[in-house]
């Protein structure tokens, strides 16, 4: 799995949805304190913004390609209990192979808050197209399940907020490699999210402390 991120490296640093947008802006503004670790970075966006708010930022990725200061899966986190004002983590969730034990890791790492955005949970079908588009999706969750992981790790849950995001359909099947009879599909599946040529769904954001 790590080679497949490492290949859409490029492509996840570029991303006009992944760099910027009202769901970046609210993980930052709810962030605390001066250290931070952002787990699963990606293209380090939420890393760039936190440290253009003054923390002090340290970047965990499993994929090489992604150029992450510390190369890790969110399942086993390489620090000391409490090393970090607030862990972040946004829109990775769904890909990792034991959601218990990485929001588990990230509770135990942070000394006083985890944030978390992600993909919230739809219906089966939608998981379908996701996983169709792409493979390395494990699978979304709901509210009512991430209040229990956060909660199961320690966490009291501050603040709950939905949000719709949307980007070009194409683009966003195209950075996961998806094209002709696949993208068609997923295409058809999520027909009901497709507005004006934009996928739309809806991400759950989450504010737990220690």
């Amino acid at each position: 799995m790590t080679d497949v991120w490492s290949e859409r490296a490029d492509a996840y640093r570029g991303a006009v949805d992944q760099q910027a947008g009202e769901d970046l802006e609210l993980l930052v503004s709810w962030a605390e304190g001066r250290t931070a670790l952002d787990v699963a970075t990606g293209g380090g966006h939420t890393a760039r913004r936190l440290r253009e708010e003054g923390f002090e930022v340290v970047t965990l990725d499993p994929a090489p390609g992604m150029r992450a200061d510390v190369l890790s899966p969110a399942e086993h986190i390489p620090f000391a209990d409490s090393s970090f004002d607030v862990v972040t983590c946004r829109i990775a969730p769904h890909h990792f192979t034991d959601i218990a034990a990485a929001v588990g890791e990230m509770a135990r790492v942070a000394r006083g808050l985890v944030l978390v955005e992600d993909t919230l949970y739809e219906s089966d079908t939608v998981e379908e197209a996701e996983r169709l588009r792409d493979p390395t999706h494990v699978r979304s969750y709901s509210e009512d399940e991430w209040r229990r992981l956060f909660e199961n790790a320690g966490l009291t849950v501050e603040e709950i907020c939905i949000l719709e995001k949307s980007r070009p359909v194409d683009s966003w099947l195209e950075r996961a490699g998806s094209v002709g009879d696949e993208a068609t599909r997923v295409k058809e599946l999520i027909a009901d999210r497709i507005v004006d040529g934009q996928f739309v769904d809806r991400k759950i954001f989450l504010k737990g402390r220690k």
